[in-house]
């Protein structure tokens, strides 16, 4: 689906860049979330040439902005519905 060998599947698994869920009958099974970041690896790797250990720096430091970016956002309409309440 975006030309990565199945080995290469099993040891992005083993290294914990991707997490695929698991069928009763131990198939892995990827979501759209899983696809999207073996696309990002994919393109760090090959047309940027990052090598594997700074792969998973980025895509922590991705995910960790993610998180923050939500954190905004709660506490973005938290502000909002105590302004409401306040008459502000």
């Amino acid at each position: 689906m975006i030309g990565v060998q199945t080995h290469t599947l099993r040891y992005y698994e083993r290294v914990g860049v991707v997490q695929p869920a698991r069928s009763q009958g131990n198939i892995r099974l990827y979501s759209e979330h899983d696809i999207e970041r073996l696309r990002q690896i994919k393109t760090l790797m090959d047309d940027l040439g990052v090598n594997l250990a700074g792969v998973e720096v980025i895509l922590r430091l991705l995910d960790r902005m993610a998180e923050m970016q939500q954190q905004l956002e709660q506490r973005g309409q938290e502000i909002k519905r105590l302004q409401g309440r306040s008459g502000a």
